[in-house]
């Protein structure tokens, strides 16, 4: 994912082609990735904190576990903006000008696929939980609540971290002017499926679940049911990580089998859309918090007040109602979300 030479083997690269690739200026098609990464970064981290601060009171106020995945989300997006955007690709690319120590550069590669895992898991986990809520509603209330949550949300980041110790030998799939060898394989396959394969299939499983519950409910008690917001967030969170990471999930498989980036000039570029593609994901939730939750937009605009000197009043959270709130109801089950 960082745009320095790094191979599981030595001789893969050699120190001629590696200097002058390090002396090489920034070209056309490179310039576009910095300025685009530079905007996303500009825009996403600050709706990133706001959304962080937003969720944590919201969070403390209502004592509810949904919030903890939401604000465990929000955190992983924001360590991805400052990981990956800001030291993989900004600056790498713009201000070091891919100039580094190697085993600085591998170790920043464990801490970005540590947060894309954290980033995706946590996801998971967010659709488990309102599998539960809504599938097994008697049961939720057992299973899920703050204290359990905080600490299966620390476990996931601290086993993200460890899944992301053997990408310290990824290879540069950037500059290989080699075939790849069998671990480049095995991790790159590996990369696939911890990030793209295993939990579309289970957002896949999970939404269809759902979808045929709320139907097969309003088949029995004879009312008419319609799928909630919240439920309607949830399926469209999963549905852009969906589409946006499929381009780069096809471009690293296509690119192990097929060609190499440093003689195919069209895989390069191929390559970089595909990860400017992806990391737009790191910015498009708080929009969907907004448009689903009339709860959320008053909590934000009660942050974004509290911080202006020019506002002296703050806002109060409404007592009735919230955020995924009558998804956490177990007689709500199958039940509008009214927010």
């Amino acid at each position: 994912m960082i745009l320095l030479p790094n191979s599981t083997d030595g001789a893969r690269v050699s120190n001629a082609e590696r200097r002058e690739w390090e002396q090489q200026p920034l070209c056309g098609e490179e310039i576009v990735p910095v300025i685009y990464y530079s905007v996303l970064l500009g825009l996403g981290l600050p709706v990133n904190i706001l959304t962080a601060v937003a969720l944590s009171r919201l969070a403390v106020r209502t004592k509810k576990s949904s919030y903890w995945y939401l604000l465990a989300l929000t955190a992983s997006d924001i360590l991805t903006q400052v990981i990956i955007i800001f030291m993989g690709f900004i600056l790498q690319m713009a201000i070091l000008a891919r100039e580094g120590p190697h085993a600085f550069i591998h170790a920043v590669n464990v801490l970005q696929f540590a947060t894309n895992h954290a980033s995706i898991w946590v996801t998971v986990l967010l659709t488990a939980d309102r599998y539960v809520a809504l599938c097994h509603p008697l049961h939720y209330r057992m299973l899920s609540y703050p204290e359990r949550t905080r600490k299966i949300i620390a476990a996931v980041f601290g086993t993200a971290l460890a899944t992301g110790i053997p990408f310290y030998w990824w290879l540069d799939i950037w500059h290989d002017s080699q075939p790849p060898t069998t671990v480049d394989k095995v991790l790159k396959w590996v990369h696939c499926f911890t990030m793209y394969f295993i939990p579309c299939s289970i957002f896949l499983a999970t939404n269809s679940i759902i979808v045929c519950k709320l139907k097969w409910g309003k088949r029995v008690d004879g009312h008419r049911r319609r799928m909630g917001k919240t439920i309607a967030m949830l399926m469209a969170v999963t549905t852009i990580f969906t589409v946006l990471w499929a381009p780069r999930t096809c471009v690293i498989l296509f690119h192990l089998y097929t060609g190499s980036t440093s003689k195919d000039q069209r895989l390069h570029v191929a390559l970089n859309l595909a990860n400017m593609i992806a990391m737009l994901n790191t910015t498009v939730n708080f929009f969907f918090y907004c448009f689903v939750s009339k709860t959320f937009r008053r909590t934000a605009s009660e942050v974004i007040r509290s911080c202006s000197p020019f506002c002296t009043g703050h806002g109060q959270l409404p007592n009735n109602g919230g955020f995924l709130h009558s998804a956490l109801k177990p007689q709500g089950l199958l039940e509008s979300v009214s927010l």
